[in-house]
């Protein structure tokens, strides 16, 4: 008798035929794999973009702490005062403030606080790191018990070195910014913003006009003006300087520095606190509650949102200037 093999049965192939399961490829190529590709090829064809600060900023810098900081002076005489800038803001912003404030006889630095700015991207970005910085960088420069303008999150950095060296600084002033610290505990952020993805946005949001405008715009106060590409590009640059995304991304997973209300009630330095009258992104009740714990009043500049230094920069140096000759007397 013939034994015949017996031949297990093939299993059926129809499924690769199966138009659901194509639609799901295709799926999952137009939702994943298309959006990563190009993400790659823009992070490589702008990746030419990014450079050191000393090629995009002729200076002056100043090395303090191992880090080389960028800055803008105007003045030679006179008692000094220190403008520390905000999240995003170059020492540029303070362009028409500060020659003003010089032209009433004081010697002006405006220090970009890195990650911002020009200064080099050297954290960790705390803020004993900043207050080690400034203070490097006064030594650097000579520069004694000056009056520190902090705008924004650098009102948190003005009023910790009041805090920390009452002796070393003649005066704070807050503008536009509460001094508190903000945020934190967000480790999860810094796993969410991962290659390809998050270069590629990062170098398209920071260097399209249009978005750049709108943030300005929305943080200028009423009637903002039509913003020239010279000027948007002031902004846009330092975004460019080598090892901004990550430094970004460092930042933000740790929050940003500042103080606690308990910690401002105890700045014992002569201080002001200086608002936009339109503020929509600080707005003018945290402003209150700031000088509320510092004991003094809030002053406002009408017509001005957040950033008060570029919409009214006229009557943000008259408040200025009002809070220096105030301590003379």
């Amino acid at each position: 008798m013939e034994i015949r093999a017996i031949e297990e049965p093939r299993p059926s192939r129809r499924w690769v035929h199966s138009p659901v399961l194509w639609i799901a490829v295709g799926a999952i190529i137009t939702v994943f794999v298309f959006p990563t590709l190009a993400a790659v090829v823009y992070d490589l064809a702008s990746n030419g973009e990014m450079k050191p600060a000393t090629a995009l900023y002729s200076g002056p810098f100043a090395q303090a702490d191992g880090t080389l900081l960028a800055y803008r002076t105007w003045g030679k005489h006179g008692s000094p005062v220190v403008l520390l800038g905000g999240a995003a803001e170059p020492s540029w912003v303070w362009h028409d403030v500060g020659p003003r404030l010089a032209r009433a006889g004081h010697r002006v630095y405006a220090l970009d606080l890195p990650p911002f700015g020009y200064s080099e991207r050297r954290g960790p970005y705390t803020m004993a790191h900043w207050l080690q910085l400034l203070e490097g960088f006064e030594h650097r420069l000579g520069i004694a018990r000056p009056v520190l303008v902090g705008h924004s999150l650098g009102a948190g950095v003005a009023a910790a070195e009041g805090l920390a060296r009452p002796r070393d600084v003649a005066g704070v002033v807050l503008l536009d910014g509460d001094a508190l610290r903000f945020g934190g505990g967000r480790g999860w952020i810094s796993d969410l913003l991962v290659y390809p993805y998050y270069t590629a946005v990062y170098r398209f949001v920071t260097g399209s006009d249009a978005l750049v405008g709108a943030i300005l715009g929305g943080a200028w106060g009423p009637n903002p003006p039509s913003f020239s590409h010279a000027t948007l590009d002031e902004f846009e640059r330092p975004f460019r300087v080598n090892g901004t995304d990550g430094a970004l991304t460092e930042l933000a997973s740790g929050g940003i520095p500042g103080l606690t209300l308990p910690q401002l009630a105890r700045l014992r330095v002569p201080r002001a606190v200086l608002w936009g009258a339109d503020d929509n992104v600080d707005s003018v009740a945290s402003g209150r509650a700031s000088a509320a714990a510092l004991h003094t009043h809030l002053v406002t500049i009408p017509g001005a949102g957040h950033v008060s230094m570029l919409a009214r920069p006229v009557t943000t140096a008259r408040r200025i200037l009002a809070f220096i000759q105030g301590l003379a007397r």
